[in-house]
């Protein structure tokens, strides 16, 4: 009962998190321009060349088509290869669930992108980052899954830890090419960490069922 208190606020001060910086982004945008404009600077600098170069490169990593082989590729190991079905299944609901919520949350907030030099084509809303949200929603469930299965401490430590760096890197790549806000990018995370604790539950308890009635390792 502790532990489903702890879960349900915690999805409840994610999902208002994301509720209140949605609800400034829509109606209030000014007064998030100081604070973008400031990490913009910070992150963007003079674009340097070589810099450049390492942050174009990173933020292919976010695509849906690379985002969307990784997870395919992945569920495929978890499934066939590990015979772990109900990570697999995981895995795939939630790439689903961004998609899903990341493309209908565009049409509602429907920010604009940054006025600024951008240093790749893109098109679409603004708020919340795809890229952001996508990588850090699969990285979080594969971080959840290793924890789960992985027995050697130190790997598994390193392992989540390079994921969550992906995740990160590729968040500051789409501020630093000039397609989302800094806001952005926090909207993007404050999304996957709600979804994931959202489904988190139900593929414990489903894991444990099929584990407990032999239907996976």
């Amino acid at each position: 009962m502790k532990n489903k208190q702890i879960h349900l606020r915690n999805i409840s001060f994610f999902a208002l998190a994301f509720v209140i910086l949605g609800y400034i982004v829509k109606f209030y945008p000014s007064t998030l321009a100081g604070f973008d404009s400031t990490i913009q600077s910070v992150i963007r600098g003079n674009l340097p060349s070589g810099a450049t170069q390492f942050w174009t490169s990173i933020t292919v990593l976010g695509n849906t088509v690379i985002i969307l082989a990784i997870t395919l590729i992945l569920a495929a190991v978890f499934y066939y290869y590990k015979k772990w079905k109900m990570e697999a299944y995981f895995l795939l609901a939630s790439f689903a669930a961004m998609g899903v919520a990341s493309t209908a949350l565009k049409y509602v907030y429907q920010r604009p992108r940054p006025s600024i030099e951008w240093l790749i084509d893109t098109i679409g809303y603004s708020y919340p980052s795809w890229h952001t949200a996508s990588t850090m929603m699969i990285a979080g469930a594969v971080v959840i899954i290793v924890q789960q299965r992985m027995k050697k401490s130190m790997a598994r430590l390193i392992l989540q830890a390079s994921l969550i760096l992906i995740a990160i890197l590729v968040a500051i790549s789409r501020i630093y090419i000039g397609v989302h806000y800094p806001t952005d990018i926090v909207g993007g995370w404050l999304l996957a960490i709600t979804l994931l604790q959202i489904m988190y539950p139900f593929y414990d308890q489903k894991r444990f069922e099929w584990r407990f009635q032999s239907k996976q390792k």
